[in-house]
């Protein structure tokens, strides 16, 4: 990364950009755990059965802030994980490809002391938490997909179909050396106010996207070397295509998911296409229920948190999600 200027704001520090409170003064309890050989920092709030939530890019655990109030006042006990490389988490120089980072999500239940979690992921948290529920299936009670379809379904969307390439742009963007960085730290990371603009349904465009909300996530991304570690993960998926280590990722893939699955959408998604998403069931051996929200994009959590809490509180609650 390019040093900052001499005029330039200082870089924001861990402690400083991401041990932050959540709107509606609920108490949220800020610490670290140590999982899978690294220390990850989580957001904690309520009591009851764990749901560990997982976050995108170009965003950090505070994407969860309306789930975490929504689902502690309905007797879960939420926790919202910074992912490997981004917001309190370490960043280690290795370590970003999707097996490890699964191991560290179920590590992270372990360390909490729970037998199992509903896992909750939007974007690479949900291609995460689909990993992590073929790779440890008995610590993972259920499973809620966001704004991502099945790794072998994305796999194939990206190889083949040409509006998800070019969806995807950004993907192809990040196997440059350096640029992408760059880029991502550039003008106090106006590109990530720019993207989460970009991504989002009309609703969040309409009424103008929280600039607080967006200085919040350009702040953590100027973390010095979140930029370089948040962009790893996504090298890998596309480097690994082809090599050994790739396609032995994908053949472990091909095992089903057992666990009764929730898959959620925005209808209007510009980065991930409906029909990238839809058939990912066909992976899953257990209760599978789509739900497309209409009119939202790349966030739903966000741009409509009151209707996806709703959608996440309820199915979480019901004994018989096959229904």
């Amino acid at each position: 990364m390019t040093a900052p200027s001499p005029d330039s704001s200082p870089a924001p520090t861990a402690a400083s950009a991401v041990r932050i409170d959540v709107p509606g003064g609920r108490k949220v309890t800020h610490r670290d755990v140590a999982a899978n050989g690294a220390r990850f920092h989580v957001a904690e709030c309520g009591d009851g059965p764990l749901v560990l939530l997982l976050h995108g890019f170009p965003q950090f655990w505070w994407t969860w802030r309306h789930q975490l109030t929504a689902l502690a006042d309905a007797g879960y006990r939420a926790v919202a994980m910074d992912l490997r490389g981004v917001g309190g988490s370490d960043r280690t120089p290795r370590g970003y490809d999707p097996a490890n980072l699964a191991l560290d999500i179920t590590g992270v239940v372990r360390s909490l002391g729970e037998p199992d979690a509903a896992l909750v992921g939007h974007d690479l948290g949900g291609y995460l938490a689909w990993t992590a529920a073929v790779m440890r299936p008995k610590l993972v009670r259920r499973l809620v997909v966001s704004s991502m379809p099945h790794p072998r379904r994305w796999r194939s969307a990206m190889l083949a179909d040409f509006g998800q390439t070019r969806a995807s742009s950004h993907v192809w963007g990040f196997q440059r050396p350096f640029v992408p960085e760059r880029q991502l730290v550039a003008d106090d990371g106006a590109l990530v106010g720019e993207l989460i603009r970009e991504w989002s349904g009309p609703r969040l465009q309409a009424d103008g996207a929280d600039e607080e909300a967006l200085a919040v996530y350009r702040r953590a991304m100027c973390i010095p070397s979140t930029a370089h570690c948040s962009i790893e993960p996504y090298r890998w998926m596309m480097r690994s295509m082809a090599r050994p280590d790739g396609l032995q990722f994908y053949r472990r893939m091909k095992r089903p998911v057992r666990v009764p699955t929730l898959h959620l959408h925005g209808s209007l998604d510009p980065v991930m296409r409906t029909r990238s998403a839809a058939g990912s069931g066909e992976y899953v051996e257990a209760p599978y229920r789509w739900r497309l929200f209409d009119g939202l994009g790349h966030f739903p959590h966000e741009e409509d948190p009151a209707a996806f809490s709703t959608e996440l509180v309820n199915w979480l609650k019901d004994p018989e999600p096959d229904r």
